[in-house]
């Protein structure tokens, strides 16, 4: 046990589990009585799950049982099971008068409690099994364990809800009167284990790292198992043939469940194992499919190039990072910004016919050439990918004051137009290879044609280039026809406005994403803007009009058809709001305009009333 759970080793001085019960400082039994005794029995188990939290990836609570380890702990769980069971048969037996198949010994002396107690025992040793079964199918490499984790998965959610159910059993059945809150009882029944005092960890922790660590309580507790096994089967039905982009729309769409550190861990462990995609897929095999370079997969001497090399490992990094917390993953996703930039400059050279740089491999320079033209703008479009999910994480962390909203979706419209410019020069060039290997005349023209029209997933970004620019424009407008109006002011002077600037944006600038963006260019960009213009070229009007062309594209996606959704209803409200705001005169002082999130989490509806 460890010393700082347990009080008695802290105050008797004892080192070990073992010398505590030498000593009789944790007795076992705990009591003579013996319904007391598995009262408390079930009392530590329920308040050793409680003290867990992120420390599930061994057996026995984060502790090696002696040297044998957590298969000679899960074979002892299965024969204390079993013994349970036959229990809990004869007590059935027994309470029906029918002849008792079993001689078995009780957990404890009162019968009519006997099956209560037997259940209870029992849904916590098999919520214990099937959860070490859960963690140790979802290490297996190559995701060979996903199918058997979800089950053990549906398992352990059933043997929560048992568990859950057993509360009101053993709060009428306890043997003590329980005098603490409900909000700090780590326990179904409510009594406190013995052998562990609450405030131990509060008062001998210092108040710097490692700091004291509040104990979840019962309630908190089943709430958070049940969540993580929420989360870690929503990895287990990840589909392994995902291409890298819907790989990343994957991990975003995760962490808006904002699962915590073990679901992420797992996830993490899923995709990269032994350098490789889900430890199947060589990365440069995974970047020629991305790229639709076949030849990639076939020619060794191009698959070791200094730069495929370094683009697989910025895509390992890449996954990795976007399994983090959200904080941290915004700090790395600046970082990691300017390396991916490198590499761009180098692939642009690179694909110039006359620089003749092929990084020491021997390679055919025309060809070389087109390869790297072509996985120049799949890093491009990876680049303004990660840019836009670095600006939209400054949302979710509430890094933006009302104030700056208008740089921000300024900044964040030219991302969006930049990344839609990259991913239809990418389809293009797709098509264009397909093309070249052997189609029809007529064939091709029916590509052109299909090509002319935008895909459904580029009529959703269109959508997003139209929000950010018309919240863009209407917080510029705001800030240029209510300048009288002192609380709408976001800064004092020029230089503090610059300096915000740059404050948010400094990573993309200094990683020249996009290239030619500045603070003078954001001032002229939107210092003329006024409502008459907006409504005359109503953004959120046209993102309506793009949405029901969609819906159709994404009735078998409920997700899609909810983000959908949620863009229906933001360009819906400010539409309004534009128009009252026109109609009244932005510079009424009786005009109160506000921007809240009631709809999405980075992109504001104005909220508009009378003083």
């Amino acid at each position: 046990m460890d010393p700082k759970m347990d009080s008695g080793m802290e105050t008797c001085g004892y080192r070990s589990i073992e010398e505590a019960i030498d000593c009789g400082a944790a007795p076992i039994p705990f009591c003579s009585d013996r319904t007391v005794d598995i009262q408390c029995m079930i009392d530590v188990m329920d308040h050793l799950l409680a003290c867990e939290e992120e420390d599930l990836f061994i057996m026995a609570f984060g502790l090696p049982l002696k040297e044998e380890g957590d298969e000679k702990c899960l074979s002892m769980l299965s024969a204390v099971e079993e013994t349970v069971c036959r229990q809990l048969r004869a007590c059935k037996a027994l309470l029906s008068k029918k002849k008792t198949i079993e001689d078995v010994e009780p957990l404890q002396a009162n019968p009519d409690l006997e099956e209560g107690y037997c259940r209870a025992v029992l849904c916590r040793l098999r919520f214990r099994k099937h959860l070490h079964h859960v963690l140790t199918c979802l290490r297996k490499p190559q995701g060979r364990g996903l199918e058997l984790a979800r089950k053990h998965i549906a398992s352990c959610l059933l043997e929560l809800a048992a568990m859950r159910e057993s509360s009101g059993f053993l709060v009428c059945n306890t043997y003590v009167t329980s005098q603490v809150n409900v909000e700090d009882r780590t326990t179904a029944s409510g009594c406190p284990p013995v052998g562990f005092e609450a405030n131990l960890n509060a008062r001998l922790s210092a108040p710097t790292p490692p700091r004291a660590i509040k104990i979840l309580s019962w309630t908190k507790t089943l709430e958070y198992f049940e969540k993580l096994l929420q989360d870690l089967d929503v990895i287990g039905a990840v589909s392994l043939d995902l291409h890298v982009e819907e790989l990343l729309e994957f991990i975003v769409k995760f962490q808006k469940s904002q699962p915590d550190l073990v679901a992420r861990a797992h996830l993490q462990v899923l995709l990269i194992h032994d350098g490789k995609l889900y430890g199947r897929d060589p990365f440069h095999e995974v970047i020629s499919q991305a790229t639709a370079l076949p030849h990639i997969m076939k020619n060794t001497e191009l698959q070791k190039h200094e730069l495929i090399q370094r683009l697989g490992q910025l895509l390992i990094s890449l996954l990795k990072i976007l399994c983090t917390n959200t904080a941290w993953q915004r700090r790395k996703l600046g970082k990691i910004l300017q390396d991916w930039s490198i590499i761009a400059g180098q692939l642009d050279l690179s694909s110039s016919k006359e620089s003749g740089d092929s990084f020491s491999v021997s390679i055919d320079e025309n060809s070389w050439a087109n390869t790297s033209a072509n996985l120049l703008i799949w890093t491009e479009e990876l680049i303004y990918w990660i840019a836009a999910r670095y600006v939209m994480l400054g949302f979710e962390l509430e890094l933006y004051g009302p104030g700056e909203y208008c740089m921000v979706y300024w900044y964040l419209y030219i991302i969006f137009v930049k990344l839609m410019e990259k991913a239809q020069l990418r389809i293009s060039q797709n098509s264009d290879a397909s093309r070249r290997k052997g189609k029809k005349r007529r064939e091709n023209s029916k590509d052109m044609a299909r090509d002319a029209r935008l895909s459904p997933k580029m009529l959703l970004l269109q959508c997003y280039i139209y929000l950010s620019e018309g919240l863009a424009m209407m917080s510029a407008a705001l800030a240029n026809e209510r300048q009288s109006v002192k609380k709408w002011s976001a800064f004092s002077t020029e230089q503090e406005a610059c300096a915000r600037f740059f404050q948010h944006f400094d990573l993309l600038l200094k990683a020249r994403v996009p290239d030619g963006v500045s603070y003078p260019l954001f001032k002229d960009s939107t210092a003329h803007v006024n409502f008459s213009a907006i409504v005359k070229y109503n953004y959120f009007r046209d993102i309506q009009r793009i949405s029901k062309e969609l819906k159709g594209s994404f009735s078998g996606d409920p997700e899609r058809l909810s983000e959908l959704r949620q863009i229906e209803q933001v360009a819906e409200h400010n539409r309004i709001a534009l128009n009252v705001i026109h109609q009244v005169g932005a510079c009424d002082p009786s005009l109160e305009i506000s921007f809240v999130f009631s709809h999405h989490t980075c992109f504001a509806v104005a909220m508009v009333k009378r003083a």
